[in-house]
């Protein structure tokens, strides 16, 4: 009787097989078997909740049968119901605790939501009934993976791929685990025999394109996911990447027809939106563009992305004038096309209507900070003194309680009356700032005597790679030389300020104390900095370490064990330093304290540097920044001199927000007469003017 249900199922004919179980079902409505079959052949054919359905008819029929309630956990992951999988395999297991499948789908739903504990402890039950088991082996190598183990990883799957080389979830791990040690080549050569057994493995198909592109071979990769386009409605996903490879191909045309694909199905895709304009861009195809996101925004009209996308390929000034206005009907209660309204009207020099514009984007988005900034600039403007009263009113508005909102007020009023020219007003916000924030920054270490007697100097190694050493105090700019380098120099290191750095002596201030103190000796500092080398990419090639600070006790170290070490001393005018220090911070958030004893700290470092220069005691270069730190260009040029190497243009952009300009401490020559006095002295033995 079931029989030619088996049939149609071996041969892929789901709907002959569904019929045929329909068929035994008009004579056998009680029949469990006919039941489960028509779920299998609904699940098969991606009906889900039809299958759901048959399962929970043939469930009623036999509700012990833990075997049913297992299919079922299998229909409802199919239908992306993760809860109700997890009660299904709970059931499932009530009734019989030794189903290994259901234990090692439990484990893979646990690594799945991030609870490897739970997994483990899972996988451990499922080891008790099948130990040895591919599904097994790859579940603990999943677990190895997520906590980061990647070798442990590696060895469990390659090993249990040994003795099943064809099961294709194991090799999907396997592939993942050579992806994690980069073995890229072998994880390429995991998911063709992956997809050789499972054509129809379509997530794998696009992983293997990725990596082919990861190893330099475009076209590769363009052969290899065009079987994942075919049929009639392949993912977005995979035509996304599809997408972006043409364009990288300098197929614009075919780029244009995959993402068009991606916008029909999923319109709020800001991937392909922006992938989309570049394609549109490269073919000089404005009308293609227009027509495409006006057919766009007809069906999804409460995409901003899409709004935004049409503006930018709006050349009349007229014509975007009325875009914008169809964008406030279509999305009334967003601050979106107030925005784009607003950068309308700034770029036509509508000052009034910009500000009234942005009245209004501030007012709805109360808690956005860049809608009151926005308005701020375009008071400050107009009218300094509007600024203040705006500020003023801000602060009436805001609630008791909201400590972030007050620290951000004071950091705009100090620096609205540093734009009305109210000097001494300026100075007592940023004053009240730094020690409203004290309590949340780093006490400022004590300097070792710049002057005194060092350790003789060894001769440098021969072939030494390069070592460069480089620091900056509060308000010199080093934060932007940093960014200059980061990531486009190989050998420059910037994790002391990210959110993993090094745990060596270099990254911890109390480091020049504990050597003054005898705590520790310049070997033993040494020897822990360069035992971290390895794990910051760094072991045995160039080097230029952006330190957190410079105490010229840290030339007991580097004369005596890194004598080919150089340093780069980022300063400017000592007073411009205090007073961006004052009205900026610093990237190291260190405790200034009062005006006075921010000045007097500076002062003892910088005497470090002119101790530098003046005695020559160690290689070093100094890079100054007072002319260019708001010029990224300039800038990178003055890098580039002092390392020795060309720089790329930089995005004139990219330092975010800007410093004073040199020479803008004169402004505070009264308010701020007396730290002036303190770092005067070591201004002029650094080359600057007395006044």
């Amino acid at each position: 009787m079931h029989d030619p249900i088996l049939d149609a199922l071996r041969r892929g004919a789901h709907d002959e097989a569904a019929a045929a179980a329909r068929a035994v079902l008009e004579t056998h409505p009680d029949d469990v078997r006919a039941w489960e079959l028509l779920a299998s052949a609904q699940r098969a054919g991606g009906d889900h909740a039809a299958a759901l359905d048959s399962f929970d008819r043939a469930i009623a029929l036999a509700p012990e049968d833990a075997s049913l309630h297992f299919q079922r956990a299998a229909a409802l992951l199919g239908a992306r119901d993760l809860e109700g999988a997890q009660a299904s395999l709970a059931r499932t297991l009530e009734l019989d605790p030794n189903r290994f499948g259901a234990y090692i789908v439990q484990a893979e739903l646990a690594i799945a939501r991030g609870d490897l504990d739970e997994a483990e402890r899972l996988a451990t039950l499922a080891a008790r009934l099948g130990e040895g088991h591919p599904a097994l082996s790859t579940v603990r190598g999943m677990i190895a993976l997520r906590r980061g183990e990647s070798d442990r990883a590696l060895s469990i799957l390659s090993q249990a791929a040994q003795r099943a080389p064809d099961d294709p979830q194991l090799l999907n791990a396997l592939a993942f685990a050579y992806i994690a040690k980069d073995h890229l080549a072998f994880a390429e050569q995991t998911l063709l025999r992956l997809l050789r057994l499972s054509p129809q493995a379509l997530p794998s198909r696009r992983l293997l394109a990725e990596i082919v592109l990861r190893q330099g071979r475009p076209e590769d990769a363009a052969r290899q996911i065009a079987p994942a386009l075919e049929g009639a409605s392949p993912s977005p996903e995979h035509l996304r990447f599809a997408g972006a490879l043409a364009l990288r191909l300098g197929r614009a045309g075919q780029a244009v027809a995959h993402l068009k694909r991606v916008l029909a199905a999923t319109p709020e895709d800001v991937v392909a939106i922006d992938l989309l304009l570049r394609a549109w861009q490269a073919l000089g195809d404005r009308d293609d563009a227009c027509a495409t996101l006006d057919a766009a925004l007809a069906t999804a009209p409460q995409v901003a992305a899409l709004w935004q996308a049409r503006l930018g390929v709006e050349p009349d000034a007229a014509a975007a004038r009325a875009l914008v206005e169809r964008w406030l009907a279509a999305m009334p209660d967003s601050p979106a096309p107030l925005q784009a309204r607003l950068n309308l009207e700034l770029a036509a020099g509508a000052a009034a209507d910009a500000e009234a514009t942005a009245r209004e984007i501030a007012r709805r988005a109360p808690d956005d900070p860049r809608a009151h900034s926005q308005l701020l600039d375009l008071l400050t403007a107009r009218d300094p003194e509007a600024a203040i009263a705006y500020l003023r009113e801000l602060e009436a508005a805001t609630a008791a309680g909201d400590e972030a909102r007050r620290r951000q007020l004071q950091g705009w009023t100090a620096m609205a009356h540093e734009n009305a020219g109210h000097h001494d007003e300026a100075v007592a916000h940023w004053a009240r700032m730094h020690a409203d924030w004290a309590e949340r920054l780093v006490a400022l270490p004590a300097w070792s005597p710049a002057d005194a007697p060092r350790a003789a100097r060894a001769e440098p190694a021969a072939g030494a790679p390069r070592l460069m050493f480089m620091a900056g105090l509060p308000g010199s700019g080093h934060e932007h030389v940093g960014r200059l380098l980061d990531g486009v120099v190989g050998a420059f290191r910037a994790d002391r300020l990210g959110a993993s750095p090094p745990r060596d002596p270099m990254q911890n201030l109390h480091t020049v104390g504990r050597l003054l103190r005898g705590e520790t000796t310049p070997r033993a500092v040494h020897d822990e900095w360069r035992a971290q080398l390895a794990a910051r990419g760094a072991a045995d090639g160039a080097l230029i370490d952006w330190l957190l600070w410079w105490d010229n006790a840290l030339l007991d170290v580097t004369r005596a064990h890194l004598p080919h070490a150089e340093l780069l001393m980022v300063i400017r005018d000592p007073r411009d330093m205090l007073v961006n220090w004052l009205a900026f911070g610093s990237p190291v958030p260190l405790r200034l304290g009062t005006p006075e004893e921010g000045a007097a700290w500076l002062a003892q470092g910088l005497e470090h540097v002119a101790a530098l220069l003046e005695q020559d005691l160690q290689p070093v270069r100094v890079l100054r920044t007072d002319d260019a730190v708001n010029d990224p260009a300039a800038l990178a040029l003055s890098v580039g001199e002092a390392l020795g190497v060309a720089l790329p243009a930089p995005p004139p952009d990219l330092f975010g927000g800007r410093r004073f300009p040199a020479g803008h401490w004169r402004r505070y020559a009264g308010s701020l007469a007396g730290p002036f006095a303190t770092l005067t002295p070591v201004a002029v033995r650094l080359g600057y003017p007395d006044h």
